[in-house]
């Protein structure tokens, strides 16, 4: 089967990973502490908020899906029904106490494409009432309890960002401050071969050694990548930007707690510091560019510590791609630093202006989809979308005419960036977001805001075609990462409000949000320790209880990647083949195309549920 265009510089990414399932696991020498007798997280005395709630493995099915978390009071209320009733069916919506508070009829929408099954939609928007507990009956089926509160969604927005930290390398995670998920430092000069404090670059790229500790691991494996650690710092730092005061009210948990500087940009700097390091040195050949990725010269097991691995660590070649999204996220990174730490803002900027001096002399160094042994390959052979975005950080941050003719003079800057969801590949929709809302004088900044309200109409009428109302209707079955994809495709909807302050646009995010957290056709919610039936085992190398009782799950907040139709992985093409694209998923470990968690994609969901707690 031929993979979708998105998916095909990934495919010898997926190659080389499939091989994973077949390594011997490595034992852990480290317990993590904090745990219950179970091994999971959240044992006597942890933090109950970092601590996920253990819910049972099978969970009652029901034909009524709703989103498990819950409905602000003032916003939509959908639910979606499966039945074969080509009639609307009577339902109630009862309180904790069994009293039915609101009734009426449902209505009939037919065969859903996207999942096979007969539907029907409730709405129950009319109820306005604050509470918790309730149900929604539909012709004498009960669903999953949920609450309608307010603050449904302040506490994801801090979970949602507090999962850098216990992602972090080079650094000891502390059980004081994420109980549960204690581990010593990964990839520091303590560990193996001085882990990432002095690698070498693989054969042949180049002679010298970089210090490249911190950073973010990028998903459940040890590699860290520019490219996608350029999408997902800036999307922290966009959940700053979009509202400042708010971030400077969220307090997330994290070492460095209780600064003057907002948490989330001390978050995105612990990544931003990592990406400065992985540039070039003056008087090397190709000085000022990125090196695209640092990983183990070989796949590692599952389970494997990030301390315990004994894997060299290489540098990758340089890469045009990289150095744009190192370029992108230091510019964006030196505007907003700026009224907290003057010099570390400049120093961002020099080396934003570095950086895209370099790709402008190297534009067509592409990563090859072959680099994939010990790492993702993450190729990419178009970087219009990277000089894009770089050039628009760069505008927006120094207010540069020549910035601003490279944006102006990119093919991109007139065309539909909204026509699909933008990710690591395609960052050109970056570019266009933050156009549109950060002060510039920029000549048609009147017109690039109305590309956003357009792209945001477009994906409300998808919603509307949507018996699940998601924000997501590809043609030829789910991408990998489905999930970010949609949360994407809501940030452009959720800058429309921020654009217009229109209503329909932020009710387009909350209703959008339902089918993440349950208004599914597998009654899933995708987010560990949030709804009833929540995703657990997100492939993963540290969080592994599913593999080693003495491990935790992923931290509560963690999304997982959602169905993905091609089912790469062994697990899920064994027990899903032929199955409609909502179907194609499965709380395993060891299903990494569907069930994988990375920075990126809880990026989206950062920007997503900061962005409705802002908004509740």
């Amino acid at each position: 089967m031929r993979l979708p265009a998105f998916l095909q510089s990934r495919k010898a990414r997926l190659t080389a990973i499939a091989a994973i399932v077949a390594v011997p696991a490595v034992v852990l020498p480290i317990v993590f502490s904090g745990s219950d007798e179970h091994g999971l997280p959240g044992g006597a005395g942890a933090d109950t908020a970092y601590a996920f709630p253990v819910t049972p493995d099978h969970i009652p099915d029901t034909p009524v899906r709703v989103n498990q978390v819950g409905y602000l009071p003032d916003g939509p209320k959908r639910a979606t029904v499966i039945s074969d009733s080509s009639q609307p069916l009577p339902w109630q919506l009862k309180d904790n106490a069994g009293k039915v508070v609101a009734s009426g009829e449902s209505q009939p929408r037919g065969m859903d494409p996207s999942s096979g099954q007969n539907t029907h939609v409730v709405d129950f928007s009319e109820y306005r009432a604050t509470g918790h507990t309730y149900t929604l009956e539909v012709d004498g089926k009960a669903s999953l309890p949920f609450d309608l509160d307010p603050k449904a969604y302040q506490q994801l927005g801090i979970d949602a960002l507090s999962f850098y930290y216990p992602q972090r390398s080079g650094i000891a995670i502390d059980d004081a401050i994420a109980p549960g998920y204690a581990r010593k430092a990964g990839h520091t000069a303590e560990t193996h071969d001085g882990g990432d404090s002095k690698v070498p670059c693989q054969p042949g790229v180049c002679d010298y050694t970089l210090d490249v500790t911190g950073g973010w691991y990028d998903a459940g494996d040890h590699g860290k990548y520019v490219v996608n650690g350029g999408i997902s710092v800036a999307q922290l730092m966009s959940s700053y930007e979009r509202s400042p005061r708010a971030a400077e009210a969220r307090a997330l948990r994290l070492p460095e707690h209780g600064s003057k500087t907002p948490d989330v940009l001390h978050e995105a700097r612990w990544e931003l510091d990592f990406l400065t390091k992985m540039q070039v040195p003056a008087g090397q050949p190709l000085a000022g560019m990125a090196h695209h990725k640092v990983t183990d010269a070989a796949w590692t097991g599952l389970p494997t510590d990030p301390a315990a691995d004994t894997q060299q660590r290489q540098l990758h070649a340089p890469s045009t791609a990289a150095t744009l999204n190192l370029a992108a996220a230091a510019a964006q990174g030196a505007r907003v630093f700026e009224p907290y730490d003057k010099q570390y803002a400049e120093k961002l900027l020099k080396v934003a202006k570095t950086a895209y001096a370099a790709a402008q002399a190297h534009p067509t160094m592409y990563a090859p989809d072959s680099d994939s042994t010990g790492g993702g390959a993450y190729g990419d052979s178009n970087v219009t979308d990277e000089f894009y975005w770089a050039a628009a950080e760069l505008y927006l941050t120094t207010g540069d005419k020549q910035y601003g003719a490279d944006v102006t003079g990119s093919p991109l800057h007139k065309a539909d960036v909204f026509d699909r969801a933008f990710d690591w590949q395609n960052t050109a929709a970056l570019g266009r977001l933050d156009l549109a809302t950060v002060k510039s004088q920029l000549a048609d900044r009147d017109r690039v805001r109305q590309s956003v309200v357009d792209g945001a109409d477009r994906f409300l009428k998808t919603m509307d075609g949507q018996a699940y109302g998601q924000a997501y209707a590809p043609e030829g079955g789910y991408d990998w990462a489905s999930n970010s994809q949609m949360l994407n495709n809501l940030a452009v909807v959720g800058t429309a409000f921020d654009i217009t302050g229109k209503a329909k646009y932020r009710d387009g995010v909350l209703g959008g949000m339902d089918y993440i957290f349950g208004r599914n056709a597998l009654n899933q919610s995708y987010v560990t320790g949030y709804g009833e039936k929540a995703s657990k085992n997100q492939h993963s190398r540290w969080y592994a209880h599913q593999l080693d009782p003495k491990l935790p799950n992923p931290p509560r907040g963690t999304l997982a990647g959602g169905p993905n139709s091609q089912l790469q992985d062994e697990v899920a093409s064994a027990a899903l083949r032929g199955c409609k694209p909502q179907l194609c998923y499965m709380d395993d470990i060891q299903s990494w195309s569907t069930n994988e968690l990375t920075i990126n994609w809880n990026a989206s969901l950062a920007w997503v549920s900061t962005f409705v707690a802002d908004n509740a």
